[in-house]
């Protein structure tokens, strides 16, 4: 039998939005969605503190490890609705570690998304601190914002040499020319792309490559940049026409064989087919 979704009582819903006679009130500062997510939290907190000790709030101390409740901290919390303010339960011997928010956690889990979204856009830190506050009435410092990102590059960094398999049956190489922002101008940027078939039939993005223009030095640096990846071979190299770039390969990879990626070989065969039979042709 599937079993049901609980739902909220009717009543209980009917008894928080009693009185509220706008959206301030359901959803400002000082608003019931802002209260009920602090005492849910309140609440759990308390409940882990219980698990960690042996005994509830309300019940005589029934464990023998010499530990027990010692008062609250206050902690602030922001998400996407805006700062709130908790009471979270601690313990005589400091052992407890909340599970739910853990110690040193300032923000809800997903605000961190919104930052490196709003950075992916373009968007200088000063913009996302702007829209951060506007949206969700909280205030981030810039530096905040910064150590964010930054941690964002440092794993893009980590991903981008990381080692790769030794060997791959096809590799497909390409660029994605895409409109980049940079400042106030936006510029046309190409994206080299290695996507390698491994071992096991599946494919793997073996690294982004950004560049102006694309071009088979460039390719070349690619390559070279693969082979001390750890890859010391590719047996099929997928390519477009671009001009030098097989001898790109050879230089890096000697046996590779080329191929022509189909989609060009269609469209460079059709130079030779008059316009009306093109379609018939392809």
């Amino acid at each position: 039998m599937k079993k049901q979704n609980q739902s909220i009582d009717p009543q209980i819903v009917e008894e928080l939005i009693k009185g509220c006679k706008n959206q301030e009130d359901l959803f400002g500062k000082e608003g019931i969605l802002r209260q009920l997510n602090k005492a849910i939290l309140e609440r759990m907190l308390e409940g882990e503190l219980t698990t960690e000790l042996g005994y509830s709030k309300h019940e005589v101390k029934g464990n023998n490890s010499g530990n027990s409740r010692n008062g609250y901290n206050e902690k602030t919390l922001k998400g996407e609705n805006g700062e709130i303010i908790i009471q979270v339960p601690r313990d005589r011997n400091s052992d407890f570690t909340p599970q739910i928010i853990p110690k040193n956690q300032t923000r809800f889990d997903g605000f961190d998304d919104k930052i490196i979204s709003l950075y992916a856009r373009g968007m200088t830190t000063r913009d996302i601190q702007a829209e951060l506050e506007d949206l969700y009435g909280v205030e981030v410092s810039p530096t905040l914002i910064s150590n964010v990102t930054n941690e964002v590059i440092d794993e893009v960094k980590a991903w981008q040499s990381r080692p790769l398999d030794k060997i791959y049956p096809i590799v497909y190489l390409d660029a994605l020319i895409i409109k980049v922002r940079e400042g106030k101008t936006v510029l046309n940027k190409a994206f080299y792309l290695a996507v390698g078939v491994n071992l096991d039939g599946q494919k793997e993005l073996l690294g982004i490559w950004i560049s102006q223009n694309e071009g088979a030095k460039f390719w070349l640096s690619v390559l070279t940049e693969i082979k001390n990846r750890g890859v010391d071979d590719i047996l099929i190299a997928c390519i477009d026409g671009l001009t030098g770039f097989p001898e790109a390969i050879e230089n890096v990879y000697p046996e590779a064989q080329i191929q022509l990626c189909i989609v060009h070989m269609v469209r460079n065969s059709l130079r030779y087919v008059g316009y009306k039979s093109r379609k018939e042709v392809a």
